[in-house]
């Protein structure tokens, strides 16, 4: 069964920087998940099993149309040990951000009737846990690798990183394997009411 995210893509120098890690990793075998399964350097901003691409896809070309690019800063270097094992990228605390994102899925449950699920809500239950952004540098990272990851990264990434996140996608992700595969995607602040 698919799955569907929307994603939060960089201005082309971020994305470079991204890249930039993706492929140190790639080189060193620590992580190649990324790039096997052609992704974008990018933000979740929701993620769902049950959607209407359709319907979303209207929803999010009205919202992007409204709201200008979002200013990020990545500032630090993360690790989520789990089965996927995920190394990534920290963005500074951002009020635009963050109501950005609340502002999308309020969107999303009244023209598209999603219900969301707790990990995509601004602060969670009673201000803890909830949706924190990031963005993945690398995944399915072996447990013995994780500490070298971790150390490339230091070297490779030369922290503060700032840039814009320019445009809103939706995407499909198939099974285990597949690629990512872009339903659509829309400029932010480009004017157009749909």
């Amino acid at each position: 069964m698919s799955r569907y995210s929307i994603e939060l893509y960089f201005d082309p120098s971020l994305e470079n920087q991204v890249l930039k890690s993706w492929n140190v990793l790639a080189r060193r075998q620590i992580s190649t998940h990324l790039i096997k399964i052609e992704s974008r350097p990018h933000i979740t901003l929701f993620s769902s099993l049950f959607v209407d691409p359709p319907r979303l896809e209207h929803a999010l070309k009205s919202f992007c149309a409204k709201h200008d690019p979002l200013p990020i800063t990545f500032f630090a270097i993360g690790s989520n040990s789990s089965e996927k094992n995920v190394l990534f990228l920290v963005p500074k605390p951002n009020v635009q951000l963050l109501q950005f994102q609340e502002r999308l899925c309020e969107v999303l449950r009244k023209e598209t009737g999603l219900e969301l699920s707790e990990e995509f809500r601004v602060g969670g239950a009673g201000g803890s846990g909830g949706w924190a952004p990031w963005c993945a540098v690398g995944e399915e990272v072996s447990k013995g690798r994780m500490g070298e990851g971790f150390c490339v990264l230091r070297e490779v990434v030369n922290l503060p990183v700032s840039g814009y996140g320019v445009d809103v996608g939706l995407v499909e992700l198939g099974g285990p394997n597949s690629t990512v595969r872009e339903v659509c995607s829309f400029v932010l602040g480009n004017g157009v009411d749909g």
